[in-house]
């Protein structure tokens, strides 16, 4: 009697989460089962699944496969490969990684924060167990960007990698820039529409794009994942006014994630950018995600599409699964993790580059030419000052974009302003792409 060989018989699945992706992931498996066979070169079977309830209508017949209660138990299951969907960067989670790859089984994760703060630890114990450590949809969604910088353009060495990473960012900023509204008015309806989640912290604040980041920059440089390095700004602060300044001047608001590694070590930084309108960036337009990669041979490569959603998701996680099936998986960060270097911090003061500064001033005299003297002070050249009339509670928009200079000359010139009675609020920096 002829026996399966693990080169025919079914790889089978493990699905921890069972939420928007996991459903997605059962739904695109049942719908393309014998596509994906062939694609894969044996049919990809779930055999075990496990999330918080049970009973919960999901839109699937999930009673086909065996259920277990404690998630962290599915490594224990006759899986070769455990899906993780449940999100975290710590906990049943990273217990989850932790019990699969110890037990020298595969590994596939959406969960770009796990990814982002035990990243390393977790390829460390997936080559030492010979075992596949992929996360495809952790980064952009269905975008196959980190398949992109790992294979794709691994010839290549990477100078600048950047992009859009957070689709409900985007979605808000498009909304403001095509509607004139604030942005309070724009998360409320975000929030209603399911763009945003219910405490939006992590999109707006900038931390999901920098998980994203320090994972880009990781496999786009050789480098050890580097979370805690990223400079991290958000969207909070944004008026319609600054949209409408921004396109007045020919550039588009984004909250762009950049890496750049050099001599003086890894920089990385999340922050809202006026991009020019003749930069692809631009013309990304509501929940969308897209990825900019420069290579030293390939040149500009631009990755864009849906940064979320159950569909996308789902694509990027069957996708990875297909790779293992096929024996297809190396070192989940492109190198052995003993190769990954080890770079100090840049400092962004030493940056060079012009930035738009927006105030909020109380409308009197000699308001000007004390920013103007703080300016001058900090070795900070102007290029132009436009001021815009009363807003409802009497203070003026002065909005000053800068010719190139040190980002260390623009902090000094924020700084001396501070605390002046001349000032309604904080100032507003965006950097210029």
């Amino acid at each position: 009697m002829n026996e399966t060989t693990n080169e025919t018989r079914p790889l089978r699945v493990a699905l921890a989460g069972l939420g928007t992706v996991g459903g997605g992931v059962i739904r695109l498996i049942d719908a393309n089962r014998a596509l994906i066979a062939r694609r894969a070169g044996r049919p990809i079977e779930i055999v075990a699944v496990s999330a918080r309830d049970r009973a919960k209508d999901r839109g699937v017949d999930i009673a086909r496969f065996g259920w277990v209660d404690d998630t962290t138990r599915l490594a224990e299951t006759p899986a070769d490969v455990v899906v993780e969907l449940v999100g975290g960067a710590d906990g049943p989670a990273l217990a989850l990684a932790r019990a699969t790859l110890g037990a020298g089984k595969g590994f596939v994760t959406a969960n770009k924060a796990m990814i982002a703060h035990h990243g390393l630890e977790l390829a460390q114990m997936a080559e030492a167990a010979g075992a596949p450590l992929k996360f495809e949809a952790a980064v952009a969604g269905g975008v196959p960007v980190i398949k992109g910088l790992r294979e794709g353009a691994s010839a290549n060495a990477i100078e600048r990698v950047y992009g859009v990473l957070n689709g409900t960012c985007n979605f808000i900023l498009s909304k403001m820039e095509a509607e004139g509204r604030d942005f309070a008015d724009v998360l409320a309806e975000a929030q209603a529409l399911g763009y945003a989640e219910a405490d939006p912290s992590f999109d707006i604040d900038g931390v999901d794009a920098a998980h994203k980041l320090s994972i880009l920059a990781s496999l786009a440089f050789g480098t050890a994942p580097a979370f805690g390095a990223v400079e991290t700004g958000g969207i909070r602060a944004l008026l319609a006014a600054d949209i409408a300044e921004a396109a007045a001047l020919g550039y588009r608001v984004r909250l762009i994630a950049l890496a750049e590694a050099g001599g003086d070590g890894l920089f990385q930084r999340v922050h809202p950018h006026l991009v020019p309108l003749d930069h692809p960036l631009a013309h990304v337009t509501g929940p969308t995600n897209a990825v900019v990669a420069e290579g030293n041979f390939v040149g500009r490569l631009l990755f864009q599409g849906a940064g979320a959603g159950d569909g996308p998701t789902a694509s990027a996680v069957v996708a990875d699964l297909i790779d293992i099936a096929r024996g297809e998986f190396g070192p989940p960060y492109a190198m052995p993790a003993a190769a990954l270097g080890m770079l100090p911090a840049a400092d962004s003061g030493k940056r060079v580059g012009r930035a738009y500064l927006r105030f909020m001033v109380a409308d009197r005299l000699g308001v000007l030419a004390e920013i103007a003297a703080a300016m001058r002070d900090a070795g900070v050249s102007i290029e132009s000052l436009i001021q815009r009339g009363r807003s409802g509670d009497g203070s003026v928009l002065v909005a000053i974009v800068t010719h190139e200079a040190p980002e260390s000359a623009v902090s000094a010139a924020l700084a001396q302003l501070a605390g002046s009675p001349s000032l309604v609020g904080a100032p507003l920096l965006m950097h210029m792409l």
